[in-house]
């Protein structure tokens, strides 16, 4: 009763049992890293007016071609509203995990994706017009992790998808090096989102753990909505990308490489070798991406669809296309947070 509640009784939104959770040994041990990343991110905060300041004044100004302005200004957009999106997840993981470690990692992220979209917001302001909205298969992505109750799904898909996702990204972007002060950025964030990962990485164990396996096919069917609409974003994105001279098809399978990458970061905490359906998941989506993405002919042709039909099943039949490892780019402090 609501009444009660007003009074100092009944039910309340604060957790007064946050401590008399039961921990095994290994579960002790990643609520240690867990906290590890919330006093790291401390440590490691960064003045985003300051940062930027300096980086304009030491290239002299934000100076890129109109043609390449436009097509960084389209794909930063999606990125500026997307950390407004991790900004409000993180803050909901934040109000929901109940112990205290996941709840200070959580918080420690909400600072760093607060930081993230005001600075982003005030690149684009000097790149030229800051764009109001996203491409619908951008904002269904995020608005698929924003509203999902689930926990599980909400914490798989933010640090083990999109922020995956963002990472590939942002390295490709700095690898053309588009332009030298969001290069120079571009840096910050990854750092922070490499703990971010860690996050997930760190506590996703614990929820697996006492999930169903009814829960657990959901989070799996979950993931495979984002994949659908990460794949969707991108082929959206595919002419401004390829403006930066960046090929959608090569940031899909790096996408997918870090994504799993991360996922098997996640059974190791669990104590579990790679499991045959990860593998095949990746294979699934290196076929697909043959589909969506083909490859280019030497002519610089694009592949008929009998042809991607043909390389998605050889794909598939093989496991998948090979990734090599370092192209992988993951930031120092990253997943096993230590």
């Amino acid at each position: 009763m609501k009444s009660l509640r007003i009074a100092g009784f009944g039910k309340s939104e604060i957790r007064f049992d946050m401590f008399d959770l039961a921990r095994e040994a290994a579960e002790a041990r990643r609520a240690e890293k867990l906290q590890h990343i919330y006093h790291r991110g401390q440590d490691l905060a960064w003045d985003g007016r300051d940062v930027l300041a300096e980086l304009v004044a030491k290239h002299g100004g934000i100076k890129v071609p109109p043609e390449k302005a436009a097509a960084l200004t389209k794909i930063f957009a999606i990125i500026m509203w997307g950390e407004l999106a991790a900004w409000k997840i993180s803050a909901q993981l934040a109000d929901r995990l109940v112990p205290l470690e996941a709840k200070m990692a959580a918080t420690s992220q909400a600072h760093d994706e607060a930081r993230h979209f005001y600075v982003m917001h005030d690149y684009l302001a000097q790149l030229g017009p800051v764009p109001k909205q996203m491409d619908p298969a951008s904002r269904a992505l995020l608005d698929l992790v924003l509203n999902t109750d689930n926990l599980l799904r909400k914490l798989m898909g933010m640090q083990l998808m999109v922020e995956a996702l963002a990472l590939t990204l942002f390295q490709a972007v700095r690898e053309v090096n588009a332009e030298p002060v969001l290069s120079e950025l571009l840096r910050y964030y990854e750092k922070d989102e490499a703990r971010h990962v860690g996050l997930g990485i760190q506590h996703l164990p614990t929820m697996m753990k006492a999930a169903s396996t009814y829960e657990h096919a959901g989070a799996i069917g979950f993931q495979l909505r984002l994949v659908f609409w990460s794949m969707a974003s991108l082929k959206a994105l595919e002419p401004d990308l390829r403006v930066l001279g960046i090929e959608a098809r090569q940031i899909m399978r790096l996408g997918k490489a870090k994504q799993l990458h991360a996922s098997e970061m996640l059974w190791s905490e669990m104590g579990i070798e790679r499991p045959a359906l990860n593998r095949k998941i990746g294979a699934g989506i290196d076929a697909i991406n043959e589909l969506v993405f083909p490859r280019k002919q030497d002519d610089g042709s694009g592949t008929g669809w009998l042809a991607r039909m043909r390389l998605a099943r050889e794909v598939f039949r093989a496991g998948g296309l090979p990734v090599d490892a370092t192209t992988l780019d993951m930031p120092a402090p990253a997943i096993a947070v230590a």
